[in-house]
C-alpha cells in the first residue's frame, strides 16, 4: 500500500459522500481511505458503507477530540507508505493522486502540499471564499501557488507526508493557538517538518476544490481564529512571523483611518472624503480580478466582501492577540 488518505469528520455525510465519490474515479488505485468520525451526532457511516465494495475504507468512531487529533488517530491505524490529509469539504479531481506520485517520482520529498480551486457547482458566496482565499491581491500568495510570497507551508485541507516522519513528528499538537483549538494547528506541523529536517515542497498540480465557509459570518470566525492563532505560533516559533503577515493588520488599521479622514472631512465640509479612493479603486481590483477570473459579475460583487473580510478579519484577530498576549502579557 503506497497511499492513505485520512479523513476527519464532524457532523458532515453529504460532504463525505462526495470526497469519496471523486475517490472513486483516481486513475491510480493504489491507496485506502480512512474516515474518522470524531463524535459526530449526525455520522457518515451509512454513507461509508455505500463505498464498502469500491474502495478499500475503513471507518472509525471516536469521542470528539477534534480534528488534528482524529487524524493522528487515523495515521496510527494507516498502512500506506505516504499519508494523505484531506478535509471532508474538499473534493480531489480524478488526475490527483496521479499527480501527487508523478511528483514523487520526479524529485521524491518526505511532505508536501497542493493547492486548491473553487468548482463549478460551488455557490457563488464559496466561490467569492474562494476567491478571497488564494488571490495575490489579498494575501493568498502566502497560502500556495506557483508564485508565493512567502516559504511553503501546507494546510490541512491537502497535506501528504511520510508515514514515519508523521509518526515522528508526533503528529498534530494538542496545544491550543486560537480561541478555537483547530486553528493554528496545520501551520505548527508544518514548521515543525522544515524544523526537523524534512523536505517539503507545492505540489501545483496536486490540487483539490475546497468548499470552504458557506457564508461570511462563518468565514469571519475562520479567518479571524487564524489571524489570533498567528501570534501565539510565533511566540513558539519566531519564524512563523514574516512580514507578509503583518499585512492584514496594516490594510485594516489604514482602512479605519481612511474612514475616519472621510468622516471627519465631511463634518467639516472638506474634501478629506477624498481619502477613501485607495479603498474604492482596491474594490474596483478585485471586483475586475474577480469576475475575470470567476466569468461572473455576481461573484466579481461578491468578491469584494469576502476580500474585506478575509483580510480585516484576520487583521482584528492579529491585532486583539497581539494586544491579549504580548502588551496585556496573558495567556489566550
Amino acid at each position: 500500500m503506497t497511499y492513505s488518505f485520512i479523513v476527519p469528520v464532524y457532523n458532515r455525510p453529504d460532504e463525505v459522500d462526495e470526497l469519496l465519490q471523486s475517490l472513486c474515479t483516481q486513475t491510480l488505485k493504489d491507496f485506502e481511505v480512512i474516515v474518522v468520525e470524531d463524535g459526530s451526532k449526525i455520522t457518515c457511516k451509512d454513507v461509508c458503507d455505500k463505498f464498502a465494495n469500491i474502495l478499500d475504507l475503513h471507518y472509525y468512531y471516536k469521542e470528539n477530540s477534534g480534528p488534528g487529533q482524529s487524524r493522528n488517530y487515523g495515521v496510527e491505524r494507516a498502512h500506506g507508505e505516504y499519508v494523505i490529509i484531506i478535509d471532508s469539504d474538499a473534493v480531489a479531481p480524478e488526475g490527483f493522486l496521479q499527480a501527487i506520485d508523478d511528483e514523487l517520482q520526479r524529485q521524491p520529498s518526505d511532505a508536501w502540499g497542493g493547492p486548491d480551486a473553487a468548482h463549478e457547482s460551488f455557490t457563488n458566496v464559496q466561490k467569492a471564499i474562494s476567491y478571497a482565499m488564494t488571490s495575490f491581491f489579498t494575501t493568498g500568495g502566502i497560502r500556495g501557488g506557483k508564485k508565493q510570497l512567502d516559504k511553503f507551508y501546507p494546510r490541512s485541507f491537502n497535506l501528504g507526508i511520510r508515514r514515519e516522519a508523521y509518526l515522528a513528528l508526533g503528529g498534530f499538537s494538542k496545544t491550543r493557538f486560537s480561541k478555537m483549538s483547530l486553528y493554528g494547528e496545520d501551520i505548527d506541523f508544518s514548521i515543525r517538518i522544515y524544523k526537523a529536517g524534512y523536505s517539503c515542497r507545492l505540489f501545483p498540480e496536486a490540487w483539490v476544490w475546497h468548499k470552504r465557509r458557506t457564508d461570511f459570518h462563518k468565514f469571519w470566525r475562520q479567518i479571524y481564529n487564524s489571524g489570533y492563532a498567528r501570534i501565539n505560533l510565533w511566540r513558539m516559533y519566531p519564524e512563523a512571523l514574516k512580514l507578509v503577515h503583518l499585512l492584514p493588520a496594516v490594510f485594516t488599521l489604514g482602512t479605519f483611518a481612511l474612514i475616519l479622514v472621510a468622516l471627519v472631512g465631511v463634518l467639516f465640509n472638506t474634501q478629506a472624503c477624498l481619502a477613501l479612493t485607495p479603498l474604492l479603486l482596491y474594490t474596483l481590483l478585485i471586483f475586475i480580478d474577480s469576475a475575470i477570473r470567476n466569468r461572473s459579475l455576481y461573484v466579481g460583487f461578491l468578491s469584494i466582501p469576502a476580500s474585506f473580510t478575509q483580510l480585516i478579519g484576520y487583521g482584528i484577530g492579529f491585532i486583539e492577540s497581539w494586544w491579549t498576549n504580548c502588551v496585556m502579557k496573558k495567556n489566550g
